[in-house]
């Protein structure tokens, strides 16, 4: 697995948690190694185009697409944005044309400003797109506390 940015999380942590942080993400790359990757917008409250999330997403079985109308999913993620300021922002500026809006594949994700890219935090997070982005394959619990799927 191509592991760029999590190897400088990876380091100091003791072997005993960096073989658990590495068996979490081997069960999320042997589930997603047969399934199709899918394309995912990562937008802002301005609709501009993310590229934060990029290797993330890579990792969770997604490809990140800049043609929206190509998105299978669209996530929100602004840093230092809450779920409720993009549950009140967000409306406004979805486009009912959009794929993703037609299939209800909107998703929010708040990456709370108050925590820190650790390697959990890192994991976590390829966890919780894997499950957005293949819903029934996986489930991690966070669905409602750090992201929400959106219906329009």
């Amino acid at each position: 697995m191509q592991m760029s940015f999590l190897n400088d999380l990876f380091i100091g942590l003791d072997a005993a948690k960096q073989e658990e942080l590495q068996e979490r993400l081997d069960l999320v790359e042997h589930k997603i190694k047969f399934m199709d990757k899918m394309p995912v917008a990562c937008l802002d409250t301005g609709n501009n185009p993310g590229y934060l999330l990029s290797e993330e997403i890579a990792l969770a079985g997604g490809r990140l697409e800049t043609d929206i109308l190509s998105a299978a999913f669209i996530i929100y993620y602004q840093p230092g944005k809450t779920l409720t300021d993009l549950m009140r922002e967000v409306p406004s500026v979805l486009d009912t044309d959009w794929p993703a809006v037609k299939n209800s594949r909107i998703i929010l994700l708040n990456d709370d400003a108050e925590r820190e890219r650790t390697a959990e935090n890192a994991v976590s997070l390829i966890e919780d797109i894997a499950e957005m982005l293949h819903p029934g394959s996986f489930i991690f619990g966070h669905e409602g506390d750090k992201w929400i799927r959106f219906e329009v």
